[in-house]
This record gives structure tokens, C-alpha cells and sequence, in this order.
């Protein structure tokens, strides 16, 4: 059995080409930083890699992180700017001894030595969302952070092997140097080769209140399907950041475990996920969910489907 789930319709053509190389045996670990690199690369995403919306001064922060099952080793990099592929350098870190967690000019630097491809980040396209952002929050009460689709995934390949990997630019406006849950080991992504992963997407400073990727691993390890843990662990801290805080900020989380069975939970409406199995071609699904936090999926029309890419690739005019 091999399978791969990810956060959000954007993973669709990444999924598509992890399925292809898992179905011919290719290991978790290339799989799934080929699906992630394939999101990094296209500009029309504005949430990850090249084409993600900046910071509050314009600047493109990349945050990434890749974990192996077996070994539970990981590698994180938080804001990156100007390299091509933060997921691979985050993955280079994972099989070291210490220094596994590089941020800001530390870890360009560490990309720099060790030959990762650099490239400008910050497109055309995204100034034009920056500008139009800064005169709808000068004439508006419009708050100006927005914008924080992660992309994170699960994998399993046919020899049992688990990874997971997520590749984010952040909050669209965020404060120069702030880091989300995306690049933290346990809040944005966990895995256990003889469990299963998690991965989310959301509020990071939400998500990191919970270290809920690792809920759902520990739920799962004691005998819970990927989508009951999902479920309960997604809808108790809602509920927990509700009760302490008054509010609880958007959390949606995949996970699949090593048997290639697969769930996902959701705060929020409009939350978007693909999957690919042995025994499923790669699908996206859109999902519901009810007050008691319970979860149901429906396929993704050809309608939505068109309306999707159609969004994404319009032409922009500067206001």
C-alpha cells in the first residue's frame, strides 16, 4: 500500500506526480518533496514558494519543513528569502546530529554553502496584491493579515516508510521574522513511521497553542482512525481556545496512517484536501463540518474545479 494526502486543491498536481513515482516504488522522502517543490514552483499559488505574498515591507519569507518516520529526524528552515525550494533545504538539515532548525540569515547562509538554487521570490503578481492591500487597509478597518494556506503533507510509500513535509510563505503581511507553526516540529507536522502523520494549515499561532499535528499522531497511536483523531483533536482545542481565549483562529488538519487510511478536520468552511492511494486515483475533496466537529467530504466538481484555477490566474490590476 502507498497512499499521500495534502492540505488544499493547490497540492492537486503535486499529488498527481508523487502518486505517479510512488506507484513505481520511489520512496516516501523523493515523493513527497517532488509534490512540495511542485507547489513552491508555481507563481499563481500565493501562499507558498515563488509568487507568495510578503511581509509587511514586501519581502517574500518562506518557512519550510520536512520529517522522516523512521528515524523521527527533521529539518526546518524559517524565513528564507530568495531560494527557490525551501522544502529541500529544509530536508539537507534533517540528518544532522544538531543545528536542525536554521532561521533568517542563518539558514540562507547554510543554503548558500551547500549550493541550493537561488531566485527572486517576490513577483509581479504579488507586489500587486501588496499594493492593493496597503489602500484597502489605509481606507477600510480591513485587519491586513491574511492569507495563511500552508501546504502540508503525509507520505507512505510500498515499503512502509512514512515522511511529511510542509512549505508555506506565511501570513500576507506578516511582521518581518515571524514564524508559524509550518516550520515546528509537532504543531504544523509530525510522523511515526509505525503510526502515521498529521499535518496543518491555519492560524500557526493558533495551532501552536495545541502542538496538535502531534494530537493526532498520539490519538492515532492508541487505536484511533485518521479521521476520528482528526476530528476529536481539531474540535477539543477549538472548543479549549474558545473556552480560554474567546476565539480560536482557523485549523485545518490532514493525516493519514501506516495502514494508507487517511482523515482530515476543520474549523473553518471552504477547506479543500487531496488525496491519492494505491487503490485511489488523486482526488480532491471539499469538506463540511457540523457544531460537534464531525467532518463529511465531497468530491470536487469539474464547476469547482474551473472556478478554482480561474481565480488564481486572472489578471490583476493595481487599484
Amino acid at each position: 500500500m502507498y497512499g499521500i494526502i495534502a492540505t488544499w486543491r493547490m497540492a492537486l498536481e503535486g499529488i498527481s506526480k508523487a502518486d505517479s513515482m510512488l506507484k513505481n516504488n520511489e520512496s516516501a522522502a523523493n515523493s513527497i518533496e517532488e509534490a512540495i517543490k511542485a507547489v513552491e514552483n508555481f507563481e499563481y499559488y500565493k501562499s507558498v514558494g515563488y509568487g507568495g505574498l510578503p511581509n509587511e515591507e514586501m519581502e517574500v519569507e518562506l518557512d519550510a519543513a520536512f520529517m522522516d518516520g523512521d528515524t523521527l529526524e527533521f529539518g526546518c528552515v524559517g524565513g528564507v528569502k530568495d531560494f527557490a525550494n525551501p522544502v529541500s533545504i529544509a530536508r539537507s538539515l534533517m540528518h544532522y546530529d544538531a543545528n536542525n532548525f536554521l532561521a533568517g540569515q542563518g539558514a540562507e547562509k547554510y543554503a548558500s554553502r551547500h549550493g541550493f538554487e537561488r531566485k527572486t521570490m517576490l513577483t509581479d503578481r504579488a507586489k500587486i496584491h501588496y499594493h492593493n492591500r496597503i489602500k484597502e487597509i489605509t481606507n477600510t478597518e480591513l485587519k491586513p493579515y491574511s492569507g495563511h494556506d500552508t501546504v502540508g503533507m503525509v507520505c507512505l510509500d510500498t515499503a512502509g516508510h512514512m515522511t511529511c513535509a510542509a512549505s508555506t510563505s506565511g501570513l500576507f503581511m506578516k511582521h518581518p521574522g515571524r514564524l508559524g507553526d509550518s516550520c515546528v516540529c509537532g504543531s504544523g507536522f509530525y510522523v511515526d513511521s509505525f503510526v502515521g502523520g498529521a499535518s496543518a494549515t491555519g492560524l500557526g499561532e493558533d495551532v501552536m497553542k495545541g502542538c496538535v499535528s502531534y494530537e493526532i499522531v498520539r490519538l492515532m497511536k492508541e487505536g484511533m482512525h485518521p479521521q476520528q483523531a482528526c476530528e476529536k483533536a481539531v474540535h477539543d482545542f477549538d472548543l479549549e481556545l474558545k473556552r480560554r481565549r474567546g476565539k480560536a483562529g482557523d485549523m485545518s488538519l490532514i493525516a493519514m496512517n501506516n495502514k494508507g487510511e487517511w482523515g482530515c478536520a476543520t474549523n473553518i468552511e471552504g477547506f479543500s484536501f487531496v488525496v491519492a492511494t494505491e487503490k485511489q486515483v488523486p482526488t480532491v475533496y471539499l469538506v463540511n463540518h457540523d457544531a460537534d466537529g464531525k467532518c463529511t467530504f465531497e468530491v470536487a466538481s469539474k464547476e469547482w474545479m474551473d472556478n478554482y484555477m480561474a481565480l488564481r490566474t486572472a489578471p490583476l490590476v493595481r487599484k
